[in-house]
């Protein structure tokens, strides 16, 4: 397919590595397996990688010291995708410039929607993405406001008006804590009661339980005990 992505996939079980690069080929993608990120690294001197994933846990060169040295001289994603799921791995994964994470085991449509993810947001300058669109964004969780549609991972999310509300008005806190309160009366154009608390904790409770179909890996809904909810 002449205009096939290239994504290069790392890692030490040839087994895993082959696996990624059959569910990837099998996407569409044109794919390069390789078993050391040595073996990575003197291949991105020659070719153009359009994505890489890399495992992290490689004897010799692990994938933090190859995720380094990639971002001295490209900005091509890069997804980790490992069995380390400790917070402070995410943490100096993201500082290191990963653009994603995501931990063994994996469910192939997770992986694939990350994927097409990353390639799309590497294709469109965000400022262009994002001009007079009606769009909000964080952490791969979208709304637009103008098209009534909601996504994870650049997949679907089929929400009822009140969650899609609810989503949309996290998204336009920005990181910052909603209370309760203030949810319900921006969601249901009500005065706050002594039961809308239950009210926007069940939403907020189906809210999450479709995001983790998509993506189980993470909550993006967190709880601010004593305040109410936040994109996290």
């Amino acid at each position: 397919m002449a205009d096939a992505k290239t994504i290069a996939v790392c890692d030490d079980e040839a087994a895993i590595a082959d696996l990624v690069a059959q569910l990837l080929v099998g996407s569409g993608f044109e794919v390069r397996a390789f078993y050391a990120a040595a073996d990575l690294l003197a291949a991105t001197e020659r070719e153009t990688f359009d994505l890489v994933v890399l495992d992290i846990m490689m004897p010799g060169m692990d994938g933090f010291a190859c995720c380094r040295e990639l971002r001295r001289t490209s900005s091509v994603p890069i997804i980790f995708l490992t069995a380390k799921d400790e917070e402070i791995d995410k943490v100096v994964g993201f500082e290191l410039g990963a653009d994603d994470y995501v931990v063994k085991p994996f469910k192939p449509r997770e992986l694939l929607a990350r994927v097409r993810a990353r390639l799309r947001r590497s294709s469109v300058p965000l400022d262009e993405a994002r001009a007079g669109s009606g769009l909000l964004e964080a952490r791969d969780v979208a709304v637009d406001e103008s098209a009534y549609a909601a996504t994870l991972h650049g997949e679907p999310l089929a929400l009822t008006p009140k969650e899609f509300a609810i989503l949309t008005c996290l998204l336009r806190a920005e990181g910052r804590p909603v209370a309760s309160r203030d949810l319900f009366e921006s969601v249901w154009g009500e005065e706050a009661n002594a039961q809308s608390n239950n009210t926007v904790m069940v939403h907020i409770r189906h809210l999450r339980k479709k995001l983790a179909a998509i993506d189980s890996s993470q909550e993006f809904i967190e709880t601010v005990w004593g305040v109410g909810y936040k994109l996290g």
